[in-house]
């Protein structure tokens, strides 16, 4: 089976956990410190804070920024939910925000500024399928209302700049990322104070960690704020300290495989697009492909898992799960809605050989070319 995704560990990850159980320490301690600051160095910001997740980190930002109750924050739809359940924590009030366009699916400025009120407070703009948002427009955007500007890097780990422009910015470290350490995230933030504020509520709000105190001799704390158990731990440091090492060639590979899809569907599967045309800075997370209109893609997905190649959708729209649609009945996107009907995604990470690009994109071609809309024997 050819996965849409698959992780990249071996012999260096499985050395760097023993040494890690060896030391006898698994606990947050110096090797989380060192990963975060080797992910800030790669990234050329000041620091960073490493979390259990990235929707532990999209939570914290939200909250390092002051932001709560009363508060409205622009987000995307097309991402995943916990882009949007993170506001919810908060107690803030999510604003969905359509997409661009097909070619360009990102949260919309026009849209974006449509649904400004005089209680938004921040925008949250997710660099979709790794493809970097208008970093500068946006910036212009959030200062000329006043507004924080949050940026979504669940898809963007690697990309030199990104995150930079942003007043807080999130990556994800989940198993299916471009890098991995099995669960896990970084945040960013510009201000110093509130990156200190989310480093010290990562860990329930307390005034110093449990290696800080075994260094330094001190056997109490304080708790000056309200905090949550989001802390990374030595393990997932360890391998994270590995895999960022290799994470700038396994996106050049990504970004040649990219390019093999491009060339190859427009030569044997011109009905077929892929978004983001010309040149764009990426990490090229996934592959997403518009299928026609019309295409049945439970049918043409099934038949492509029968010829040994796995493929998903990225995403179903926050604003339809059961759970956000009751609360927000009357939300629509048309093209948001449109995107995510037609959206396939192929497989696409490091290990892949071109030769199997090739064999995908033959086989979608082959595919849709033999479809029958709602054909029951086809798609049984």
């Amino acid at each position: 089976m050819l996965l849409v995704a698959e992780p990249g560990l071996g012999a260096e990850e499985i050395l760097a956990l023993a040494e890690v159980i060896n030391s006898g320490w698994i606990t947050m301690g110096d090797r989380v410190r060192e990963f975060e600051c080797a992910f800030a160095a790669a990234h050329q910001v000041a620091d960073a804070v490493a979390v259990s997740s990235c929707t532990a980190g999209l939570h914290l930002a939200i909250e390092g920024l002051g932001l709560g109750p009363g508060d409205e924050i622009l987000v995307p739809s097309l991402t995943f939910a916990a882009t949007v359940n993170c506001v919810i924590y908060a107690g803030a009030t999510p604003v969905f925000v359509d997409i661009g366009s097909l070619d360009m699916p990102h949260i919309s400025p026009e849209d974006a500024a449509a649904k400004c009120t005089a209680k938004t407070k921040a925008v949250i703009a997710m660099h979709y399928a790794g493809y970097l948002v208008d970093r500068e427009a946006w910036r212009e955007f959030a200062d000329s209302r006043s507004l924080f500007l949050i940026e979504d890097c669940a898809h963007a780990a690697g990309v030199s700049d990104g995150g930079e422009l942003a007043d807080a910015a999130v990556f994800s470290f989940y198993g299916n990322k471009n890098m991995t350490t099995a669960e896990g995230g970084m945040v960013f933030a510009r201000d110093p104070g509130v990156r200190d504020r989310i480093r010290q509520m990562r860990s329930h709000g307390m005034t110093s960690g449990t290696s800080q105190r075994r260094s330094s001799g001190e056997v109490t704390y304080d708790i000056t704020s309200l905090g949550y158990n989001y802390r990374m731990d030595e393990l997932r440091a360890a391998i994270g300290l590995v895999q960022i090492q290799k994470l700038g060639r396994w996106n050049e590979r990504r970004e040649a495989l990219t390019r093999a899809y491009r060339r190859l569907l427009a030569a044997q599967c011109s009905n077929v697009s892929m978004p983001f045309p010309g040149l764009r800075s990426s990490a090229h997370h996934i592959l997403p492909v518009i299928l026609p209109k019309g295409t049945d893609r439970r049918c043409t997905s099934g038949r492509l898992w029968r010829l040994g190649i796995q493929t998903t959708v990225h995403y179903p729209p926050v604003h339809r799960f059961s759970w956000y649609r009751s609360r927000f009945p009357s939300t629509r996107l048309p093209v948001t809605e449109e995107f995510s009907d037609r959206e396939l995604t192929l497989p696409l990470h490091p290990k892949l050989e071109e030769h199997e690009v090739e064999f995908v994109v033959r086989a979608l071609s082959d595919v849709l070319g033999t479809e029958t809309l709602h054909d029951d024997l086809l798609c049984s």
